[in-house]
């Protein structure tokens, strides 16, 4: 009776997984629970979103291409107008640009199109700015498509006025995530809105497996409805950071937010928080669920294999009070022990 007692697996197992999330969470990363850290050892693919995630999202005007008469400063004076009201850091971008105090009168009506850009009333004209698919969608004739970069496209009463490049740069980190995944044979793939010339590059920095490019928030659950189908015995996590990934995170095996800059949407519906907004994290918080489930799992053999033989020896007579006590504390002790090193993996 007393070597049977489950003392070792009872203490030893919770005892891990919390170890686990208390070392995660020394370095900066928040498991939102011992299931979420259990289902990163089973990761096979890391699907990334690109802007805040991969870059910095720090954009700044680096070029403004004029067309059709306007000037420079029309085109961001305008621009600037009608991304007054969104919270993207391409728009902010323009409007840090654009530097001036706002006459809100101006603007009559504004509409946000998503995964295109913004249609606006500004001084009695009608304002678009937003990328090549837009210009496409409303039959606006424009003489440049392609350019490398993050651009908006602007016209002026359906006359195209030019185009404003934003540039961004990846975090110090992002390529030594995309290696540390490689190495442990997890496939990697970014997933964004932006065109493809823009996508393309990154990509090639980064080394990334896969890029799908010009995406709205519906085609990015799409896309990770199909990875999970295709990765049979396999988890897919999503790592993100915009109040437009939350729909992602939440339909992903393991969903992944930036938790500095995430908005709040994404942090609460995230089971796995990196506080830092490092990529690299990523490989961090997989290595630390793979340490815990080996050191759960020697808990279990240990106090398994130990109170088999003691029961064995009970059985035949050999075993005393004195062995069925260390079959029991004993054993306990020695696996919370041996918990307590997830602590210092």
């Amino acid at each position: 009776l007393v070597i049977s007692c489950p003392c070792a697996l009872v203490i030893s197992i919770p005892l891990g997984y919390f170890g686990g999330i208390g070392n995660a969470s020394r370095k900066g990363i928040l498991v939102k629970g011992s299931n979420f850290l259990d289902a990163l050892t089973q990761v096979k693919t890391v699907v990334f979103d690109k802007t805040g995630t991969l870059t910095k999202g720090e954009f700044k005007v680096s070029e403004i291409v004029t067309s059709n008469g306007f000037s420079k400063e029309e085109i961001l004076e305008y621009a600037a107008y009608a991304e007054t009201n969104s919270n993207h850091p391409v728009a902010k971008s323009i409007c840090e640009a654009f530097g001036k105090d706002k006459d809100f009168t101006r603007i009559k009506e504004v509409e946000e199109i998503p995964g295109h850009g913004i249609k606006a009333v500004i001084d009695a004209k009608t304002v678009l700015a937003g990328n090549d698919k837009f210009l496409h969608k409303e039959n606006i004739a424009h003489p440049v498509c392609n350019v490398e970069g993050t651009v908006v496209h602007v016209t002026i009463n359906r006359i195209y006025a030019g185009y404003i490049i934003i540039s961004d740069t990846l975090k110090d980190d992002a390529i030594e995530a995309i290696e540390k995944l490689r190495a442990k044979n997890i496939q990697t793939i970014m997933l964004t809105g932006d065109n493809q010339y823009a996508s393309e590059a990154f990509a090639k920095k980064l080394k990334i497996d896969r890029y799908y490019y010009e995406l709205l928030p519906g085609d990015k659950v799409k896309h990770i409805e199909d990875f999970i189908t295709e990765n049979k015995g396999g988890k897919v996590a999503f790592v993100g950071d915009g109040i437009n990934d939350a729909p992602v995170i939440a339909r992903a095996d393991i969903g992944i937010a930036m938790g500095a800059l995430g908005s709040d949407a994404v942090i609460e519906t995230a089971d796995v928080v990196l506080m830092t907004d490092s990529p690299s994290k990523v490989s961090i918080a997989i290595d630390v669920a793979a340490k815990t489930r080996n050191i759960v799992w020697q808990n279990i053999f240990f106090a398994m294999g130990v109170k088999l033989l003691f029961i064995v020896l009970g059985l035949a007579g050999i075993a005393t009070m004195w062995e069925a006590v260390f079959g029991d504390m004993g054993v306990a002790l020695i696996a919370v022990f041996n918990a307590i090193r997830v602590l210092k993996a």
